[in-house]
């Protein structure tokens, strides 16, 4: 007999998505709204700075328990299944997309241009950095747009980074601070980033996690929070394309089924786990998939490249100094028109790479107390050395795909996703002209130091991945509408990476939460609103 579990709305997923859907919804609409999570809870605020200490000492993994052993995968993916997903350990930067990513096919001749603008987005995004608590610093109107101000003040330079900043201000090069979602003033509780330089584990609560949020909707009785219960399938109300039911299994007791039933449903998984659960819930009416009736679910999987290197700088730096803020310049991002199509993003920290304070000497001997100072101090007036890093867009191809690996599968038999991520010809055929523009780019910023290029390197490593589940005004070519709706089935959403067109040059976290809030205005539509 199935444990049914009811509400007006089934979310899901728990992560920074699930989040900002869920808070938007308890808000603005009397809905009951239920959140699934596979994983159970880590390391609450409380705990961090326990865990983060033994993170220093030994290496240990500062979020325990955040992830399940056998739901894993090829390529590409997190592995975090757990309360506030991947978003507990990321670095929390949020950089917009910028405009010119919304339109690639009108503007350059390549790619898809997206359902929606920019300018829709906007009010989105400002409510997401609103909701995360955004600190952040406006850069140059025409390569950054805003309509109103970050929520916070930037994060202070170091004095490295101010001195860098000089630097690239004579270059002729605009870079302004990195975004973050970390407060540099108290706000919604949490406290002041007290830069730390731990920022995969803030022990503050500075940086938001979206634990946060779940907190504060289950401490005001606004959702119902189900962990450690894993959804294997969706199904079909009989004789119609609606979703009725998810089918779970509690991990504590896996011989006892649980249902949940809902008006809507959300999926809020990430860029793998969602295409995954739709490709595993396969029915006689939807052989190849839910939501796959033109069999686009899990193509079009996309992320970016990028070209990394190390300035040698002839100016006196301090390692070590917060090195987890850096300047950030869109200005390639919105090159205006291109002979070739190259769009791509600057970032700039300090290194300490053979500068860091250390125990030995050269020879050997061992240095202590003012001598490793001095020694310090000696090899730091030498020079100095900045890492600098571009993202490129890279464009999507259809055959970039998730599929399900019969060849792994998880303790109850369920097929595990496979990412093979390909780029388009495109991408391939402009790789050379890339990487010659982008080091040339490096090489003018290095000279504009006195300095020189120390080193160079290309990856195609696909970094803040998407798609899968991609959006689209024709049912032929994509699987959800502008609103994460799937064109399949009226009751279905699916929420952030999924749903992108493109990566652009930019983290995504800031679009897949702008998106989710998008999408939670429209399944509210259909909500009794909150008196």
């Amino acid at each position: 007999m199935s444990r049914v579990v009811e509400s007006d709305v089934c979310i899901i997923g728990a992560g920074i998505t699930a989040a900002m859907v869920a808070e938007r919804l308890a808000e603005r609409t009397s809905a009951s709204v239920t959140v699934v999570e596979a994983g159970g809870r880590t390391a609450s605020l409380e705990e961090r700075s326990r865990t983060r200490a033994r993170m220093l000492a030994y290496g240990e993994n500062p979020y325990p328990n955040d992830h399940i052993a056998d739901q894993t995968g090829t390529g590409e993916m997190y592995r975090q299944m757990v309360v506030g997903g991947s978003g507990m350990h990321w670095g929390g930067a949020i950089p917009r997309y910028s405009p010119e990513d919304f339109r690639l096919r009108s503007l350059y001749g390549v790619g898809f241009d997206w359902p929606i603008s920019f300018d829709d987005l906007e009010p989105y995004y400002q409510e997401a950095e609103e909701r995360i608590g955004a600190a952040g610093e406006q850069g140059p109107p025409d390569c950054d747009p805003r309509s109103k101000p970050y929520p916070m003040p930037p994060l202070p330079l170091s004095y490295n980074l101010a001195r860098m900043r000089e630097w690239t201000d004579g270059a002729g090069i605009p870079f302004w601070t990195q975004p973050w979602a970390r407060n540099t003033r108290p706000y919604r509780g949490r406290n002041v980033c007290q830069r730390c330089d731990t920022c995969a584990v803030c022990p503050t609560g500075a940086k938001y996690t979206p634990d946060f949020a779940f907190d504060q909707l289950l401490a005001d009785g606004r959702i119902d929070l189900v962990t450690r219960t894993l959804v294997r399938r969706l199904a079909l109300e009989p004789g119609t394309d609606r979703i009725a039911v998810a089918q779970a299994v509690d991990r504590d007791s896996p011989d006892e089924p649980v249902e949940f039933r809902a008006g809507t449903f959300v999926l809020a998984g990430g860029h793998a786990w969602s295409s995954h659960l739709l490709l595993l819930s396969a029915s006689n009416r939807f052989p190849d998939g839910l939501a796959n009736r033109a069999g686009n679910v899990g193509h079009y999987m996309t992320g970016h490249w990028y070209v990394s290197g190390f300035i040698d700088l002839p100016m006196r730096l301090y390692p070590g100094i917060f090195a987890n803020n850096s300047l950030l310049s869109h200005r390639f991002a919105s090159p205006g028109p291109l002979d070739r199509y190259l769009r791509h993003d600057l970032r700039l920290w300090e290194s300490d790479v053979g500068r860091a304070p250390r125990l030995r000497d050269d020879d050997g001997s061992l240095l202590w107390g003012d001598g490793i100072m001095a020694d310090w101090r000696e090899r730091t007036d030498s020079g100095a050395t900045a890492r600098i890093r571009a993202y490129y867009d890279v464009i999507p191809d259809r055959e970039s795909r998730l599929t399900l690996d019969g060849a792994m599968k998880n303790a109850m038999g369920d097929p595990m996703p496979r990412i093979d991520f390909r780029s388009a010809q495109a991408t391939i055929d402009l790789e050379r002209h890339t990487h010659d523009t982008i080091q040339g780019r490096f090489e003018q910023l290095a000279r504009a130091a006195g300095g020189s290029m120390k080193s160079t390197r290309s990856s195609r490593l696909f970094e803040h991945p998407g798609g899968g589940c991609r959006m689209g005004d024709d049912p032929a070519t994509s699987v959800v509408d502008r609103w994460g709706r799937t064109h399949d089935h009226e009751n279905l959403f699916v929420v952030g990476a999924p749903t992108i067109v493109s990566s652009g040059c930019a983290n995504g976290t800031l679009t897949f939460c702008a998106l989710s809030l998008m999408s939670a205005e429209e399944i509210a539509k259909g909500l009794a609103t909150r008196g």
